[in-house]
This record gives C-alpha cells, sequence and structure tokens, in this order.
C-alpha cells in the first residue's frame, strides 16, 4: 500500500472508529517498524497516528502503550493515547490497525545531542521514569549479574557468525559494508580487552521495568526541558544504568560535545539521583562503563548490510560509524568520568 492509500485508509478510520473528521493527514517522522501519520481537523486539533503493519504482534503493543500510561500517570510527560469510540488503544479496520496518540508541539528529538540545562532535564525525567516504573506489577527491581548487561561471551559467537557471512558473502570494497566486515573483525580482536575492562563492574546491577528503547528518537525536547517521553516497549528487566547511559551517552552527544560530556554527564546522574535516590550509587558510578561495554559488544548495525540492506540510509551508515568512535572515546575517557561521578555520588 502506498503512502497516499495508506494515509486515505488512516483517515478512514479516524473518521469511523474515533469520530475524528481530519482535513489533512500528512506522512510523519518515520518509525522504525510503524509508518507514522500526523493529522488535523478543521478545529485545529492535532494527532500522531501510528499504523501498525500486517503481522505486528498487536497484544505486545498494547502491552508498551500501557507501559507509558503508567509513566504517564507517575507524571512523566507522556503524550495520552485517544482511545477509540469502543474504548480500544488500537483500533482496526480494514486490515489497517492504528493507534492515535496527542500530537507534541514544538517539540524536537534529541537526535542533535545534549547540552545546557538539557542534561539534567533529562537525567531527572529518566530519574522519575525508572522511580515509578519500580512499581510496576510486572515485578519489583531484582540483580543481574553485571557480565549478563554486557555479554561478551554473546557478543563473541554473534560477531564470528557475522564474520562468517561476510566471508562467505564478500562486500565490495570502499562501502560501508565493507567498513561494518572490517569493524566486526576489530570488534572480536577487542572483547578480551573489554572483558577485562568489564571486570571492574560491581558484581551484580540492577535490573527493573525500565522503556526498552529511550534512544534519542524516543525523546522529545522543547529548550531545556523534556518534552515527551514516547515509544515504550512491553515491560521487561533491563538494567537501569544501561538505560540512562545510552540516552546520556548517545555517541552523537558524546562526540560532538567533547568538551561538555564528562560533566554533561554528572548533572544527569545528579539530577537523576535526585528524582531517583533508590537506585544504588554503585549503579549509577557504572553508567559510563556499561555504556562503552554495550556499544563494545553490539553487532548493530554491523549486520545490517547483510540482513536488512533496504533498511541501508546515509542517516543510518553514519550513525554506526558514530557508534565505534565513541565507544573509542568513552573507553579512552572512562576513568576520568568515573571519577567525576565519584564526587557527585558522595
Amino acid at each position: 500500500m502506498s503512502a497516499e492509500s495508506d494515509g486515505m485508509a488512516v483517515a478512514g478510520i479516524l473518521t469511523l472508529l474515533y469520530r475524528i473528521t481530519p482535513t489533512a493527514v500528512v506522512e510523519g517522522p518515520a518509525g522504525t517498524v510503524t509508518r507514522n501519520y500526523l493529522a488535523e481537523d478543521r478545529e485545529g486539533g492535532r494527532w500522531f497516528v501510528k499504523a501498525y503493519p500486517r503481522g505486528t504482534n498487536l497484544a505486545e503493543e498494547r502491552r508498551a502503550l500501557a507501559l507509558g500510561g503508567a509513566a504517564r500517570a507517575a507524571g512523566v510527560p507522556v503524550p495520552a493515547v485517544w482511545r477509540s469510540m469502543s474504548g480500544e488503544v488500537i483500533a482496526s479496520a480494514g486490515g489497517l490497525s492504528v493507534s492515535v496518540a496527542e500530537y507534541v508541539a514544538g517539540a524536537e528529538t534529541a537526535v542533535g545531542g545534549l547540552f545546557g540545562g538539557r542534561w539534567d532535564a533529562v537525567g531527572e525525567a529518566v530519574g522519575r521514569l525508572h522511580r515509578a516504573l519500580a512499581r510496576h506489577p510486572a515485578g519489583p527491581p531484582r540483580p543481574v549479574a553485571a557480565r549478563e548487561v554486557c555479554d561478551v561471551a554473546r557478543a563473541g559467537r554473534r560477531l564470528e557468525e557475522l564474520l562468517a557471512r561476510w566471508a562467505a558473502v564478500p562486500p565490495a570494497p570502499g562501502g560501508f559494508a565493507a567498513w561494518c566486515a572490517q569493524t566486526a573483525k576489530q570488534r572480536l580482536a577487542a572483547l578480551p580487552e573489554v572483558a577485562a575492562r568489564l571486570e571492574k563492574l560491581p558484581g551484580s546491577l540492577t535490573a527493573q521495568v525500565v522503556h526498552g528503547d529511550l534512544a534519542s528518537p524516543n525523546l522529545l525536547l522543547r529548550d531545556e526541558s523534556v518534552a515527551a517521553v514516547i515509544d515504550f516497549r512491553p515491560p521487561g528487566h533491563r538494567s537501569a544504568a544501561w538505560e540512562l547511559g545510552r540516552i546520556a551517552l548517545d555517541p552523537r552527544t558524546v562526540l560532538t560535545r567533547p568538551d561538555d560530556w564528562i560533566p554533561g554527564l554528572a548533572r544527569a546522574v545528579g539530577a537523576y539521583r535526585a528524582a531517583n535516590p533508590e537506585l544504588a550509587a554503585e549503579d549509577l558510578l557504572a553508567v559510563p562503563r556499561v555504556a562503552a561495554g554495550y556499544l563494545a559488544c553490539s553487532v548493530y548495525p554491523l549486520s545490517e548490510p547483510l540482513n536488512d540492506p533496504a533498511a541501508l540510509t546515509p542517516a543510518l551508515e553514519a550513525y554506526g560509524r558514530a557508534r565505534h568512535e565513541a565507544a573509542g572515546v568513552l573507553w579512552e575517557r572512562l576513568e576520568e568520568a568515573e571519577e567525576v561521578l565519584r564526587d557527585v555520588l558522595r
């Protein structure tokens, strides 16, 4: 189905199932899986509409929306989800399924990086989010072995499998695929050193219900405040330190703010701790080491030229290179970052 015909179908569902009569439905920011739309009516009301492809596990998507709703109820800025006339958070008609949320005006994603007061705002928002989700019915926080947060053995297996596939289908020289194959070799060779560095993590870290995909595109900022947290995943336990590091130490922030990311991280961690004093200080001290280890153990997007070549874009290629470069920067300045955090956490 084309974007235009899909937009017409979305307009039909809004009219039929939501009693929203849109005067315009335009394609919005691309989702990882979904096709997204912005709808507006004649009174100026605006909505964000997410259209799910056929085969999507809608039960899991409903659980994800419910998790966002729980965070919203606790005061985290999460856009309200509109229910259909029959009370559904996801409505279907004619083979198309959609969810509808309030539109967040005047906001931008965090893809441009953190700076100034944004460090404090993001740390505070993530702290409130984690404090709220620690009480989720899916289960309380629990200790998990640090080796499971940054699984070097699993990374080794995945990199070996990836290199075997590259050996069977050698990439053309000079392109992104060739860079991916070479970088996979470098990552595999570096894993023993990575494992040694990760030995300095505490034996266990705190795992709890978290957002699940708190990447820069899913955090909306307005000036120096957090306007919205979007696109939750279904409830699942993961390291709170991992999630904080994933957003606070986004590769683009680390690379574009070489003089600011360590003091900025300190501000974010301080604001997080004020909002969520229940997370242990050793978890917060582990944030930069976990972030570096996670990047070092990741095969994304090194596998994309083989797994999903259609998904490759200049932006994804640039992001892949940034992840690799940022991992090196984090390792290089890790002790410095940890020393600054020790001062904050005293």
